[in-house]
């Protein structure tokens, strides 16, 4: 680990982060060079300061909240040159939390332990336990963009937070490889903070279940009917009518179990990929 890489990794994430911005969809709200104005008021009543715009957030400032909250909280300083910028800069768009969950996906199957967001010394162990840091930054970037596209506000932002991910791979990935990293660009978007409250609804299996029961009662009314049938043989016209009946009845009804399953399976499938892009079950 280089003693600069912190300043090095800051200076691209500010440069992802650019300057003031208060778009109403960003659930950020109003944020200063990637700082948020919930995040700096806790940092000012920390430290017995009164609150004020964070537009009014000073350079020591900047680096203080930077390196204790987000630097500090990946353990920057534990993590290969390379991967302590991708966990970094993951870290201040949607979380210090997020990003590590990110990682401990991409270490699958070294890392055997919980998906929890915690840099603990399984982690860790994980991380060194790795030989090529390359493909890792691979697989973080992949996830964090699987994440990304099972947000509500992906619509919104994902253009750029899409450029974004790609040029922190390109960074990260030089970085890993002893090449110097090309400079970070701004793209409008993606400093949208990116969180998991925006995550998109799991699909509700209640049609299916509908579907499904009216589908299976429709066939035990057909089957009913079929019997009446039978049983009406001798009036040939009031059989035939309800022959016909009993053949709607019963390719509605084949229609209707069939498609309830079919969205079950297409139901519990999307509940799976947003569990495994959210980090709920192992990858």
């Amino acid at each position: 680990m280089a003693i600069s890489r912190e300043k090095e990794s800051l200076a691209r994430v500010l440069a992802h982060e650019g300057g003031y911005s208060n778009n109403k969809k960003d659930p950020g709200g109003p944020t200063m060079k990637g700082v948020t104005q919930r995040v700096y008021d806790a940092y000012r009543r920390g430290k017995g300061l009164a609150v004020r715009s964070v537009k009014s957030l000073t350079t020591d400032e900047l680096n203080d909240i930077y390196d204790k909250q987000y630097w500090d909280a990946v353990k920057g300083d534990l993590l290969p040159d390379g991967v302590d910028y991708v966990v970094f800069d993951g870290g201040v768009n949607s979380g210090p939390g997020r990003s590590i969950m990110w990682l401990q996906q991409a270490l699958r199957p070294v890392y055997t332990g919980r998906i929890d967001g915690v840099m603990g010394m399984g982690t860790i162990a994980a991380v060194k336990a790795i030989n090529n840091n390359d493909a890792l930054i691979d697989r973080i970037c992949d996830a964090r963009m699987n994440f990304l596209r099972h947000l509500g506000t992906f619509p919104t932002f994902g253009k750029g937070w899409t450029a974004r991910v790609a040029e922190v791979r390109a960074i990260g990935k030089a970085w890993a490889t002893g090449e110097i990293p090309q400079a970070a660009n701004f793209v409008d978007g993606g400093q949208a903070k990116a969180v998991v409250e925006d995550a998109n609804a799991a699909p509700s299996t209640a049609p299916a279940d509908l579907a499904t029961g009216a589908g299976t009662g429709g066939l035990g009314l057909s089957g009913y009917l079929y019997d009446l049938q039978n049983q009406l043989s001798p009036l040939s016209y009031t059989s035939e009518w309800i022959g016909k009946v009993v053949v709607v009845v019963a390719l509605a009804s084949a229609v209707l179990a069939i498609g309830g399953l079919g969205y079950r399976w297409y139901a519990n499938r999307k509940a799976k990929r947003l569990a495994e892009a959210l980090g709920t079950v192992p990858a």
